[in-house]
């Protein structure tokens, strides 16, 4: 007769334990408290669900800060490629875009939820939603059951696969790191990741909504004594009410320590041009347009707006002629357009966070099976996990492949 295994939670992490626990032979339930499955999912990539990266491994691993190794076997088991083709032999058509980020040909978030949901109801997986599990049952160090809204269930695994605490209207409410402080589990300190910036700086306010491409931003601050490069990538940055936000203000967030407050940026807005290959498209464009305002000269530079923004931090007249600009002023325009000076005051709440950092310990933690080394037959997987990435799918990528080890572990054990 079949074991019994648990799924506790209905997202990337738990549909694929669930797939993996059937297909290593056991009986599955999937207990998921809201009233669907995958609402996270949902919401993922602007709707469109950002599942995975066509990327190497080597640079799949370069894009998790923290933990990298722990994935390992998971990885082994269920990598990027991996998910991408699984995927497609359950009648998914993926496309690669810029950055090599895998979403489906359909554009449609829900169709990854679909995919899976579809695989575990024809192969008996019993799915029980609005269902909100209250506590895990152990006795004598093993799991043996967990405590649910509608009663207590029997077990012989279970895997642990509820969440963190970003977005908590989806249900994320960090239930996860309840149940397993109290098995005994130490939790890291969570805190939003891949969030907005919120900058000392009114004047973003000025330019919000306003979305810059192929712009560069790095971070500064003191290590050892030394002020050295903390973060720098290249992409696509917004302007918003409270700061900074987009693809490389939501890699900054991650990659910021906790004494992040005060840290330095710099906003390169022509990264592709040293500073004397800049000052020179200045006086070619100031020789071609002398008796202009200097605003019509910025306006062939960067949008009206920020243009204005620029000429504000460095003191300058947006009206002032072109022919009256000084070498002085010029140079200040330049050192600008490559090192827009922003500071950190804080980072966006749970609410707006994509990810949440931080987690249980991953050394209490098998990396080989993702079973607790503190209670038998309890498994864990996807963002309660103390790993996480930075953003293009990888995030997503480590919760598909955490849930199918954890769910082949459990599985088999039992």
């Amino acid at each position: 007769m079949a074991k019994h295994v648990i799924v506790i939670g209905g997202g990337a992490a738990g549909l694929m334990a669930a797939r993996y626990a059937l297909n290593a032979g056991a009986e599955v339930t999937l207990l998921e408290k809201n009233e669907k499955l995958g609402k996270k999912l949902y919401i993922t990539g602007k709707g469109r669900c950002n599942l995975t990266n066509a990327c190497d491994f080597d640079a799949l691993m370069k894009q998790i800060p923290r933990n990298p190794r722990f994935m390992y076997s998971a990885f082994s088991l269920l990598d990027n490629q991996g998910i991408m083709r699984l995927f497609e032999e359950m009648g998914l058509p993926l496309k690669a875009e810029r950055g090599e980020r895998v979403f489906p040909a359909s554009d449609h978030a829900s169709d990854v939820t679909y995919a899976l949901e579809r695989y575990l109801r024809a192969n008996g997986c019993k799915i029980m939603l609005s269902t909100a599990v209250e506590a895990l049952i152990c006795e004598n160090g093993a799991l043996t059951g967990v405590k649910t809204s509608r009663g207590d269930m029997r077990c012989d695994a279970a895997v642990l696969a509820t969440g963190g605490l970003s977005y908590p209207s989806t249900g994320s409410t960090g239930d996860g790191y309840r149940f397993l402080k109290a098995l005994g589990h130490s939790i890291t300190p969570c805190r939003p990741a891949l969030t907005g910036i919120e900058t000392e700086e009114s004047w973003c306010a000025d330019l919000m909504g306003l979305s810059l491409k192929n712009v560069s931003l790095s971070a500064w601050g003191e290590k050892n004594g030394k002020r050295r490069l903390l973060f720098s990538e290249q992409g696509e940055m917004l302007f918003t009410h409270y700061g900074i936000s987009g693809p490389i203000a939501l890699s900054l967030s991650s990659a910021l320590d906790d004494k992040f407050r005060g840290t330095e940026l710099r906003l390169d807005l022509k990264p592709a041009l040293n500073e004397d290959t800049l000052d020179a498209r200045l006086l070619r464009e100031f020789a071609r347009m002398p008796n202009k305002q200097l605003i019509s000269c910025m306006d062939t530079l960067e949008p009206h707006a920020l243009g204005e923004a620029v000429l504000s931090l460095a003191d300058i007249s947006p009206y002032q002629p072109i022919n009256s600009v000084t070498q002085a002023q010029r140079k200040a325009i330049v050192r600008l357009l490559k090192g827009i000076p922003l500071t950190v005051k804080g980072l966006r709440g749970f609410d707006e966070a994509i990810i949440t950092r931080g987690g249980v310990n991953v050394k209490e933690i098998d990396p080989s099976t993702l079973e607790s080394r503190f209670v038998k037959g309890l498994y864990v997987a996807g963002e309660v996990l103390d790993v996480d990435a930075f953003t293009g799918g990888f995030n997503l990528t480590i919760a598909f492949s955490s849930g199918a080890l954890a769910g082949k572990s459990a599985g088999e054990s039992v």
